[in-house]
């Protein structure tokens, strides 16, 4: 089904570019001018903006002209969550945190799965200009130009990503001498704030490695691929394939995905 769907859709990822646009330029917009006060909350620290249910309802309009028989799973909510054998997973504003306070680093994430395993993934930052995108057995491109992950191969010269609970607190003892470790055997850890980010510097090469835990579909799901296209290696802490749904993530390349995997002994 899944080569099927690329080989009578040829220009879909294209086409996806194209639904994401306006929505990028509306966030830009908004982004200059926010207020504040218009934060809404969804738990304790997990925010929600207009921006973000605005944004999801254009892209789900778009995305439904493209695939009327695909389901949609989607962070907030604003169509029922629908599990079909394709499914649009959609986050619409990855980063809302960042956003609110004025900080560039937010994305959409959008990707399209055939029975669970993903087909293309995108992952546009509106503030920077960069759009990345990938198909199943294509590769994976930033602004049209194709990009591979990096080549490190020793974890004291990796500089690696990460992100830190915000809501869930109970394995913050099991995370912290993960953290200590990484830190003092890498060249740093960096914290950006926005998971689809995370992944898309894994598989263009600015970051070395990404692990995280914690995690929805909606945040990882186009990103895992642009890394898997790119060269790369995505596992959960366990060292299998249910990165997406398993709410726990690695992703390297492959060099050092064993290195990074072997020191997350606390979290598995």
């Amino acid at each position: 089904m899944s080569h099927d769907l690329l080989t009578r859709h040829p220009s879909l990822l294209g086409q996806v570019q194209q639904v994401a646009r306006p929505v990028a330029e509306f966030q830009c917009r908004e982004w200059s001018t926010f207020n504040r006060g218009a934060i809404e909350y969804k738990g304790a620290h997990d925010l929600v903006t207009y921006v973000d249910r605005t944004s999801e309802e254009m892209l789900v309009s778009g995305l439904s002209a493209l695939l009327p028989e695909a389901g949609f799973l989607t962070e907030e909510g604003t169509i029922e969550t629908i599990i079909r054998p394709l499914m649009w997973v959609v986050d619409p504003l990855d980063g809302t945190t960042n956003f609110t306070h004025g900080l560039p680093f937010f994305s959409i994430s959008i990707a399209l799965l055939c029975e669970g395993t993903p087909l293309l993934g995108m992952v546009w930052e509106p503030i920077r200009g960069e759009r990345f995108t990938a198909a199943a057995g294509q590769g994976c491109a930033l602004n049209d130009q194709p990009v591979r992950v990096s080549p490190t191969c020793e974890l004291d010269q990796a500089l690696l990503a990460t992100g830190f609970p915000y809501e869930e607190y109970s394995r913050v003892d099991d995370y912290l001498p993960v953290f200590r470790r990484m830190v003092t055997e890498s060249r740093g850890i960096r914290r950006l704030g926005s998971a689809a980010i995370d992944l898309a510097y894994v598989a263009c090469g600015r970051f070395d490695g990404y692990f995280e835990y914690n995690l929805s579909p909606w945040d990882v799901a186009a990103g895992v691929l642009l890394v898997n296209e790119a060269g790369g290696r995505v596992t959960d802490f366990q060292g299998g394939n249910n990165s997406i749904f398993g709410q726990q993530i690695i992703a390297s390349n492959p060099l050092l995905h064993p290195q990074i995997l072997s020191r997350l002994g606390p979290l598995r």
